[in-house]
């Protein structure tokens, strides 16, 4: 059974998000290694949204990172990235938001998406606006359909890209978060029949970027040497990927620290780690695990607390810590202020979280 318990954790209030930093680096190390060379990298950082994961990519050579958010965005550029890539569409202030970024952190190079008429004039204006040039990625539906512009409709909308104004067409951008079937040749099959299309289009419009993927596909991206890849759960990894993706071997980094409150009956433990505390998108049964009690059944989950039922309530006290590990990574570390780090078992300080949206 995998540890994730640390030296020092009667001093640590719960719940915590601890992330540990062996792991972090031993995950970091094969990213690099599937994809080639730290050029080939633009990590998302909305799985861990922190600084010091940020500036540890930066001394291993990567240097380009994809944000969801502009707090995000502001993170990686307060933590020296030369390239961030907000790679949600921008509308209302959040079109000036990013201008405002780029003036206020003129070492690093942001860029945007579009996929709309719309949202490329409004760019525009803004841009023009803030005596700016703005690159900017016109995002594809490769067929998750949720955001991107259809194959027939690109070259339009490129051509519009690259005669407005204070902009740049700076390429390609397509994420198939729709493509994460369990066996490797399956998922190999629907990424390339999704990016055929992809690689005819870029030809036409000689696109010199082709920003594609997620954590799934990142392996089969990393095989095509014309494309950036941006995963972004490997950083940190969870359960709900390592048992559906057997084929992406990386560690889980990051675990939360938990303490049971209550014994309500015979079999039954009350921790507090409610939906405040760990992702609940998913059902009860499958949000959280505890690797110190395989046989944990989740019965309840309120706000701040969730019931389990074990054989083995009689072996825990009150004020026992318990470590439990997320499906969910990335909406997890979204609940928190601030993480634990880990190094050599110890929990040694705290980091902030870039949480917040602007």
């Amino acid at each position: 059974m995998m540890s994730f318990a640390v030296a020092n954790e009667a001093s640590i209030p719960s719940p915590a998000l601890l992330v540990y930093r062996e792991k972090v680096d031993a995950n970091l190390a094969l990213m690099l290694k599937i994809a080639g060379a730290p050029a080939r990298l633009r990590p998302h950082v909305k799985t861990h949204k922190l600084a010091p994961i940020v500036r540890r990519q930066i001394e291993l050579g990567i240097t380009k990172f994809k944000a969801a958010t502009l707090a995000e965005a502001a993170m990686c550029a307060e933590a020296g990235a030369p390239d961030v890539l907000v790679a949600y569409p921008l509308a209302g202030p959040a079109i000036t938001g990013i201008c405002e970024l780029a003036k206020q952190f003129p070492a690093t190079k942001f860029s945007a998406l579009a996929d709309s008429s719309q949202a490329i004039r409004g760019l525009s204006v803004a841009a023009r606006i803030a005596r700016i040039s703005l690159p900017v990625f016109l995002d594809i539906d490769c067929g998750m359909h949720r955001t991107g512009v259809a194959i027939d409709r690109a070259p339009a909308l490129y051509r519009l890209l690259a005669e407005s104004p204070a902009l740049i067409a700076a390429g390609l951008h397509a994420y198939d978060g729709h493509i994460h079937d369990p066996s490797p040749q399956t998922r190999r099959a629907e990424c390339e029949a999704a990016f055929a299309p992809i690689t005819g289009l870029r030809t036409a419009l000689n696109s010199p970027v082709l920003i594609a993927g997620g954590s799934p596909t990142f392996p089969i991206h990393a095989s095509c040497t014309d494309r950036e890849c941006s995963p972004g759960t490997p950083v940190l990894w969870d359960w709900g990927y390592g048992e559906k993706f057997a084929d992406l071997p990386f560690e889980i980094a990051a675990s939360l620290l938990t303490r049971v409150v209550s014994k309500p009956g015979m079999n039954l433990l009350t921790l507090d780690l409610g939906y405040k505390a760990v992702a609940a998108e998913n059902p009860l049964a499958m949000r959280v695990r505890f690797p110190e009690i395989p046989d944990a059944n989740v019965v309840m989950h309120s706000e701040e607390h969730i019931v389990i039922e074990t054989s083995r309530a009689k072996e825990f006290h009150i004020g026992q810590p318990v470590y439990a590990l997320p499906k969910h990574i990335c909406p997890t570390v979204a609940l928190y202020n601030e993480v634990w780090h880990v190094e050599q078992g110890t929990a040694t300080g705290r980091w902030p979280v870039a949480r917040g949206r602007m």
